[in-house]
Formats: C-alpha cells, sequence, structure tokens
C-alpha cells in the first residue's frame, strides 16, 4: 500500500506538473500573440472604401487606421497643422487618388519618407470639365474597377513585406472573387429593368453608369455633394425627371433629404438613398453596402 508521501508525490506529478506546462505554454502563446500584434505593419488610409479594401488585404499582417474621421465627407476635407503633426512618422499611406486626396503635397512635404500607395494607378480616369484638369475621383463604386485598387494595394504591402507575399495575393485573389459575384450580381438584377435612367444626388456614379450601360443625372452639379442646387437647377431637373418617367429621387446619407423631396413631391414620387461611400461607417460591409444601393437602384429602375 502506498503511503501518504508516495501519494501527494504522485498526485503532484498527475496534476500540478501539467498545470505548470500549461501555464508555460499559456504564456508563451501570449507572448507570441503580443509580437504578432506588434509585428504588425501600421498603415494609415484616408477613408472608408479604401480601409475596407486594405484590410481585406492585409487581414492580421496589418494594423489599419483611419485619417479622415468617420462621418466627415472626403471631398472638403483638409488636415489641420496637428493632423499632419501626427502624421508626421506614418511610414505608409494608401489613398483613394484620382485627385480625391488634394491635401496629400501637404503631408509629403511635412514627411518626405512616407510611401503613398496610389490606389487608382492603371485606372483609366474620367475628366469632369472642359479645361481637363479635374478627375473624377469616385472608382470606388464600380466593383470592376475596386479590384484594380485590391491590387495596387496588395502589391505594394508585397514590396514593403514580400516574405508574406503569398498571403496577400491570396487574400487580393479571395476579395476579387467577391468583387465578381458583385458584379455579376448587378449585372443580372439590372438587365430585367427597362429604364436606363436615375437620379442621384450629386455626380458620383459616372464609372457606375458607364460600367453597367446606366444614365446618371444628378440634382446638385460637380463632383461634391456639399454644392446647394439653385431653385432654376431645381426645376429644370424637375422637369427632366418628368420627361424620362423618373418615379424615385436619391439623396445621401449625410446630406439634407429635403431638397430630394421638393422633387420626388413635385412628381409624386418618392426618395430613397443611393449612398456614395463617403461618410460610412468602417464597420459596414462594403459588399453589403453596393447590395443596399443595388436593390434601390433595381427599385428605380424595373419600376
Amino acid at each position: 500500500m502506498l503511503n501518504i508521501g508516495t501519494k501527494a508525490a504522485i498526485f503532484a506529478i498527475v496534476f500540478f506538473i501539467p498545470l505548470s506546462g500549461y501555464a508555460l505554454w499559456a504564456s508563451e502563446q501570449n507572448k507570441q500573440t503580443v509580437q504578432q500584434v506588434l509585428d504588425r505593419h501600421k498603415i494609415l488610409v484616408t477613408f472608408y472604401p479604401i480601409y475596407k479594401f486594405t484590410k481585406a488585404v492585409g487581414g492580421e499582417k496589418v494594423d489599419v487606421s483611419v485619417i479622415i474621421p468617420s462621418g466627415v465627407e472626403p471631398h472638403d476635407w483638409e488636415p489641420t497643422i496637428q493632423d499632419i503633426e501626427n502624421l508626421k512618422n506614418a511610414k505608409i499611406v494608401v489613398i483613394n487618388g484620382a485627385g480625391l486626396e488634394s491635401w496629400i503635397p501637404k503631408l509629403i512635404s511635412a514627411n518626405p519618407d512616407i510611401i503613398v500607395v496610389d490606389s487608382s494607378k492603371n485606372i483609366s480616369l474620367l475628366e469632369k470639365n472642359e479645361s481637363k484638369s479635374m478627375t473624377d475621383p469616385h472608382i470606388w463604386l464600380d466593383p470592376v474597377l475596386v479590384k484594380i485598387q485590391v491590387q495596387n494595394i496588395a502589391d505594394a504591402l508585397i514590396k514593403i513585406d514580400p516574405e508574406n507575399t503569398d498571403y496577400y495575393q491570396q487574400n487580393a485573389n479571395q476579395y476579387k472573387t467577391k468583387l465578381d459575384l458583385l458584379d455579376n450580381k448587378i449585372r443580372t438584377d439590372l438587365a430585367s429593368c427597362n429604364k436606363k435612367d436615375f437620379l442621384a444626388f450629386h455626380d458620383s456614379f459616372s464609372y457606375f453608369s458607364k460600367e453597367y450601360g446606366l444614365n446618371q443625372h444628378t440634382i446638385v452639379s460637380g463632383l461634391n455633394p456639399e454644392n446647394e442646387p439653385t431653385a432654376t437647377k431645381l426645376e429644370e431637373i424637375t422637369q427632366k425627371a418628368q420627361n424620362l418617367g423618373i418615379n424615385i429621387v436619391f439623396s445621401e446619407e449625410a446630406v439634407n433629404p429635403q431638397i430630394s423631396k421638393v422633387i420626388s413631391d413635385e412628381i409624386h414620387g418618392k426618395v430613397l438613398v443611393l449612398s456614395p461611400l463617403e461618410v460610412t461607417n468602417i464597420n459596414d460591409d462594403y459588399i453589403e453596402k453596393m447590395q443596399n444601393n443595388l436593390s434601390n437602384l433595381k427599385e428605380a429602375l424595373c419600376s
């Protein structure tokens, strides 16, 4: 029969040694997790769509922060002196490009060593005035063009972190597959519609319209949704809506819906939201937001 001392020794071997081993393993795992967090590449991005694309490609290898605050219109945003100071130590910034971030030269001037990743590279841009000095930046609303943006981001991450080339490229390919599915759904759903003309709030769906054979008309002129339509413009667009048989007027999240309602009341229609995804919360899903746009567009074009 085992004496009390022997039993105690056996109990210690059976219970305490494995427990201490587990504690050591857990400690090592925790250290690895902390190190992985510290090893993540810190990436700055300018606004919502670029955040979603960069996160999709970078996955667990990147720590992404957004420069333009959520809910702030990116067309007019300008960094303060304090913003520039805060960005001085940044190493990488991913931008939409196509002229959206007009303030980028200020950042480069304050931080000449920063790597600027222009996601609009290799995209044929639409010109927006007769002098051809302005381009339309709304490329993120065309899933086909977003595939190019995603690959540009992947190429940049691969360049700074070549050891994880396969990881970034696989993530990019997976997201591009999602974009292909979205593109196919848009084409299929809109194919059954008998209308091509829709009334957006501001000029943000030109690339989308070109891609899917639609005709965009707008309430406010230009690329900035904060432009105010004149009374004459409202009369003109109301008449155009009546002539084209438009019965749904689109508004946006960050503008006064009353402007769209004035027109909808005149044509006995209603107001829906067609989001340019400019002031969207970063926790929202890009694909879902685009599908919501598609649903509202279908109601406008198929009814």
